[in-house]
């Protein structure tokens, strides 16, 4: 049968589910085996052989074969085996530096994976949407993602929005309890509720129909391959990086054997020297470096609780110059308890009894409740009372984050055991059973709905609020009959009193605040709450100076006041997310690098609008995470200044390994042409650059990847965003690095006139420079020798390697290496060390 053309029971019946505790584990995991993924977009694939066939047709790649067919032209076939083994293990190093990066990235794509409330064994619990089979049971809730297609089997108030399929720009109401034709038209369809849609209002749930490729998107989608992740601005800039270095490089490979030809070095020996030298001098190895850094970086934040959806914002953390909070949830634990009641001509159980009434939550096999804290607050008042709660409501007006209240219509022969002795006494006056309207939300809002307005209770509001309570308002009615829409029911309401909610500092937010303080990014409170309460956590938080506007001050100014009072003012209540928003484009009309945190529908366009978009992921919507570059796990505002700081450790890493990787380029081209110059042969064969390549291509794409953060990562002001990366600073260090090898190791080329000197000086140096460029400000005895956890690993596997090459006869000879000296190898390896220290001293000075 068609889902929408049967009732709910029958639906539910033929796909042999429970509507009130859903499939078992073990039955659902069968029905993913026989139906699949719940899945319209197949996720790419990372391969170790896809990254080897996309590599060996690079042009270095190609280079590295042209030498390998002249060399077995030209030289000996022991001469042949060796280069070819040594190439082949070259491609292997860049193949899998290449894997590994993707393979992180592709990570990152795994751990946001959408994921979805489902009912099984009788328990709410979060899956991947993936993983929905044909018959679970998916409660849906105002601003999710419908993850399938639902026969829906109940609603309250459920709105959806369908344009993503339909094209409809206006939400559409669902009835659970309707039944259509077997031919409606899916805009008819009031019973279903389609994946990829979006749930505007209300509640629902509903069975799972259809999966994949069966649902109607689906079955117009088809199922399409997922989009290569587009590049980020330091991604594509290194790109362009690459190529402009490319031509010099090639055009010094050209050069140095050139000359060598002409000053009458064999002219086949400096071909292939010419062909290594492109090889090993072009930075083909920099898009691999940067996208190397920020796929570790962003996931080792994601195992800190923040989850990076979007890689160029690992990049933008570290430029952030305002973080614009929320206050709710995030500075704070989000654990409401109700602390103070204020009743209004009810006693204090009648108006807890009206709250719980008011809410909007699910209830859990446990006896708990799911759902807003402030919504649970209440329940959870009420049950330690010993009140009882009345059932679903006949009508349901969802909170408006504009009108700051939420409203229920209570059916007259429930509403008594909520609303006490008041809603007994009017419903009896008039011989006939009235139905109660109940209204909650903020003091101002309900109370301005009310009549006669009552000041007395909005000054206590007010002082209550001041003590840092999040104050809430009930009001109620009666009506005889069932509000057609909410001006309609929150109209001539009589207050029942407020109710004060406690809701504490989370632990180490004062502390997190301070940390951004101190790194120059300047922190904004942005809350729907009372402007009191705002001021009295922003206060115990250290958050600005008092200054507040409320939404209402926000709307009285224009775009230019408003750009010059966000320059001063850090502490915004009762504000929309429509304000919100306004208050991204002025601090970024400021030149501010913004992120900022959401939870909500309306949220959404003021998080795609902020540098750096935060979704709360415990708390937050669907189309909120949807619209945010980074979803914190935990809703914790530690977590979000822990992504700062691993923002910038991005950044400083990425410095850290291009300079480190264009030194090694500068003194190899150098060192290089120190031979032409002299008269003398070229201090590197063509099978030592080949070698020198994959070691220093190993060091330059690990070893900068999993540095740690320097110390003063937080104690110094964000990077400029406008300033170029390869900046007079960077081109300084990189060109003084390889100067520094280019002396030590060209130096005890010139000395002793030694390839093999000028092979082992070189791994040295190489080594030492990664060393002391590991950091920029921390010497290396504070940063910890063991806190990188490769390079001293790798710098024994090159010890060690040497030690073998210099060893064994026949790998010596097929390197075209010969046995030193004791006084050449103190040499080789410590003059290439003592022409580097000079980095460190500097530290070493500046941080004195």
């Amino acid at each position: 049968m068609n889902a929408h053309a049967a009732a709910a029971d029958a639906v539910a019946e033929q796909y042999g589910t429970d509507p009130a505790a859903g499939l078992s584990s073990a039955e659902a995991a069968d029905r993913l085996v026989r139906h699949g993924p719940n899945r319209r977009v197949e996720p790419r694939r990372v391969t170790f052989r896809h990254v080897l066939a996309d590599e060996i047709t690079e042009p270095m790649m190609l280079l590295l074969v042209a030498v390998a067919v002249l060399y077995g032209l030209w030289g000996t076939p022991s001469d042949t085996v060796a280069i070819v083994v040594i190439i082949a293990a070259v491609v292997l190093v860049e193949v899998f530096a290449e894997f590994r990066a993707k393979s992180v990235i592709a990570a990152l794509g795994e751990l946001t994976a959408p994921t979805t409330p489902v009912l099984r064994d009788g328990r709410t619990r979060s899956i991947r949407s993936e993983e929905l089979v044909p018959g679970d049971v998916v409660p849906l809730a105002a601003g999710a993602r419908v993850p399938a297609d639902l026969r829906l089997t109940e609603t309250w108030g459920l709105r959806v929005d369908e344009a993503a399929l339909t094209g409809e720009s206006v939400t559409v109401p669902k009835d659970a309890r309707r039944v259509v034709d077997d031919d409606a038209d899916l805009g008819d369809r009031a019973n279903l509720a389609f994946a990829g849609t979006t749930v505007a209002a209300g509640r629902g749930r509903g069975v799972v129909v259809a999966t994949g490729t069966d649902t109607e998107i689906g079955r117009i989608t088809g199922l399409v391959l997922a989009a290569r992740p587009p590049r980020t601005a330091l991604q594509q800039a290194m790109r362009d990086l690459s190529k402009a270095l490319a031509s010099v490089a090639i055009g010094f490979s050209v050069l140095v054997p050139l000359v060598g030809a002409l000053t009458g070095e064999p002219w086949r020996e400096m071909v292939l020297t010419g062909l290594t030298l492109a090889f090993a001098t072009v930075p083909e190895e920099l898009p691999i470096i940067i996208s190397l850094v920020l796929g570790l970086g962003a996931y080792r934040l994601s195992q800190h609780r923040g989850l990076v959806r979007r890689l160029r914002a690992a990049e933008t953390l570290g430029t952030v110059t305002v973080l614009a909070t929320d206050k709710t949830g995030t500075l704070t634990e989000n654990r409401m308890a109700v602390a103070r009641t204020v009743p209004a001509g009810v006693c204090d159980d009648e108006l807890i009894a009206l709250g719980a009434a008011c809410t909007e939550t699910s209830p859990e096999p446990d006896g708990g409740w799911s759902g807003d804290p402030t919504d649970v607050a209440f329940l959870v008042a009420a049950r330690e009372r010993g009140l009882t709660v009345p059932g679903e409501p006949v009508q349901r007006f969802a909170f408006d984050p504009a009108r700051e209240t939420m409203t229920v219509v209570l059916d007259g022969g429930t509403a008594s055991s909520a609303g006490g002795s008041r809603m007994n006494t009017a419903s009896s006056a008039g011989g006939s059973r009235m139905n109660t309207v109940i209204t909650t939300g903020s003091p101002e809002s309900v109370l301005a709905r009310c009549r006669p307005a009552d000041r007395p209770l909005l000054d206590r509001a007010e002082r209550m609020a001041e003590q840092g309570l999040r104050v809430i308002a009930v009001a109620t009615r009666q009506a005889s009959g069932i509000p057609a829409d909410v001006d309609d029911a929150e109209r001539d309401l009589v207050p029942a009193g407020l109710v004060g909610l406690s809701d504490p500092p989370r632990a180490g937010a004062a502390e997190a605040v301070s940390a951004a303080h101190r790194a120059g990014i300047r922190v904004v409170m942005v809350t729907g709450d009372h402007p009191a309460c705002a001021r009295a956590i922003a206060a115990r938080l250290g958050i600005g100076d008092g200054t507040l506007l409320t939404g209402r001050d926000l709307e009285r100014l224009d775009d230019h006041e408003l750009a010059a009072t966000v320059a001063t003012t850090s502490l915004f209540a009762r504000v929309t997310p429509e304000h919100k928003l306004r208050l991204v484009e002025a601090l970024q009309a400021r030149g501010e690098v913004v992120a900022v945190t959401g939870d909500g529908v309306n949220d959404a366009p003021a998080l795609a609008r902020a540098d750096v978009g935060v979704a709360l992921g415990a708390s937050g919507t669907d189309v909120a995470r949807d619209a945010a570059d980074l979803v914190l796990a935990d809703d914790d505002v530690t977590t979000l200044t822990r992504a700062l700081r691993e923002g910038r450790t991005l950044h400083d890493n990425l410095r850290k390994g291009v300079t480190y990787y264009l030194a090694c380029k500068v003194g190899l081209v150098a060192t290089a042409a120190t031979g032409v110059v002299a008269g003398l042969a070229i201090p590197f064969a063509p099978i030592h650059i080949v070698v020198l390549e994959m070691f220093m291509d190993i060091a330059g794409s690990a070893t900068f990847a999993v540095e740690p953060a320097e110390r003063d990562a937080m104690d110094r002001p964000p990077r400029d965003p406008t300033a170029r990366f390869l900046n007079r600073a960077l081109v300084t260090d990189l060109l003084a690095g390889g100067a520094s090898l280019f002396v030590a190791v060209g130096g005890l080329y010139l000395v002793t006139g030694s390839q093999t000197v000028a092979f082992v000086g070189w791994l040295s140096g190489y080594l030492a420079l990664a060393w002391v460029m590991r950091t920029d400000r921390t010497p290396l005895l504070r940063a910890g020798l063991l806190a990188n956890r490769f390079l001293p690993a790798w710098t024994a596997v090159t010890a060690v390697a040497v030690v073998v090459i210099m060893t064994v006869p026949v790998l010596r000879e097929a390197l075209r290496l010969v046995p030193l000296t004791a006084p050449q190898w103190v040499a080789a390896v410590l003059v290439p060390v003592v022409a580097v220290a000079w980095i460190e001293v500097r530290k070493l000075l500046r941080a004195r």
